[in-house]
């Protein structure tokens, strides 16, 4: 039978509609045609973007050249800018007063920051394909620039996030992630931030903090769990297939990550995409970090963590109508799915992957 469940993150309501439930094998998303031409973002192109903010891999004092592992360089079309307003406003939300009739309407300048993080050179590797050293070179370029971002004081909150796939959004084929910095704090946060404050001035304990000890103590949902992490399908998924990665220990600010979980981190990021690679074969989809802002204090009830949407299902009329979603299948068959496809357990063969093994040598 169907099943209304209520999303304890958001207080959203989803529809689980379980006898529509589906295995990765019933979907069926086309693969993207391969584009051609020169790709900005291959070695020996450097010159085709922005001069880069951060690179990995090669010394500093030979920018924009070959020999990086991971580069880091301004949108070309960015969303947002620095010089948008010339400074009009306090930055933090504030400095755009209502205007309009009755003063229904406000408006700010569009100030912030627009960045492209290029994961590799290798033009087809993707998150389930990275060496682990490669993967943790990514993550530590977008702690360096969250830290780096954080200290400018006109802007209040960063979105990291991956899309993937034409459907999901990608408009280039090279693997890559983007970071945008607001000047204000999005919706969706601050949304977050509220029921989190709310179920802490409750219970005294971090919402997410107890739906990592519910999940865990139930496991039907789980996919892995690491030394750090803990990875399933959330209670009220909003999307077939739809996978949160959340830190086993509290913390409010993805960039504050330690070494120990920065390195889990790479590992249970590409083990967790690789299943949905060996699982579907064309998968879009967007991989959404979900972070404290940088102004207030939100330490004690907060947690970040990271959502993998995967591109399967159109909205339609009554999602849209409603706000509810209407799931096809149940996170705990999507989990059950998902854990068949553990990555050391599968063959593959050089057509499917070109990179090695997902069980590369955690770096020295």
């Amino acid at each position: 039978m169907p099943e209304l469940r209520r999303d304890p993150a958001s207080r959203s309501w989803v529809v689980i509609a379980t006898e529509r439930s589906r295995r990765p094998s019933d979907f069926r998303v086309p693969r993207d045609e391969r584009k051609g031409g020169v790709c900005p973002f291959c070695y020996g192109n450097e010159h085709m973007t922005p001069p880069e903010v951060l690179a990995l891999g090669r010394d500093a004092d030979a920018p924009n050249e070959k020999g990086w592992s991971v580069r880091v360089v301004p949108n070309k079309f960015p969303a947002l800018t620095l010089d948008a307003g010339d400074g009009a406003g306090d930055g933090r939300g504030t400095g755009g007063g209502p205007d309009g009739p009755r003063g229904l309407y406000s408006h700010l300048p569009a100030v912030g920051v627009h960045e492209v993080l290029v994961e590799s050179p290798d033009h087809d590797s993707t998150f389930g394909t990275h060496s682990q050293s490669q993967m943790e070179d990514v993550l530590e370029a977008m702690v360096a620039r969250a830290r780096a971002l954080s200290r400018n004081d006109r802007l209040s909150y960063l979105q990291i996030f991956k899309n993937w796939g034409r459907v999901g959004g990608a408009s280039l084929e090279h693997t890559h992630c983007q970071l945008i910095a607001t000047p204000i704090v999005p919706a969706v946060i601050e949304e977050e931030l509220a029921v989190a404050r709310e179920h802490y001035d409750r219970t005294g304990e971090c919402l997410y903090c107890d739906i990592v000890r519910a999940e865990t103590e139930e496991g039907a949902r789980v996919i892995e769990k690491s030394d750090h992490f803990l990875v399933f399908c959330p209670y009220a998924a909003r999307l077939p297939f739809e996978t949160w990665v959340v830190p086993m220990a509290h913390g409010a600010r993805f960039e504050d990550i330690d070494g120990a979980e920065l390195a889990d981190l790479a590992r249970v990021l590409r083990r967790t995409v690789r299943r949905f690679e060996l699982a579907f074969e064309a998968l879009p989809y967007n991989l959404i970090w979900h972070t404290s802002p940088w102004t207030g204090n939100f330490g004690a009830y907060y947690h970040w963590h990271l959502e993998l949407v995967p591109r399967l299902a159109i909205l339609a009329g009554f999602e849209l109508g409603t706000g509810y979603y209407i799931n096809p299948t149940a996170p705990e068959a999507a989990a059950a799915s998902l854990r068949e496809y553990a990555p050391e357990s599968v063959v593959e063969t050089d057509d499917e992957v070109r990179a090695t093994t997902l069980l590369a040598e955690d770096r020295a």
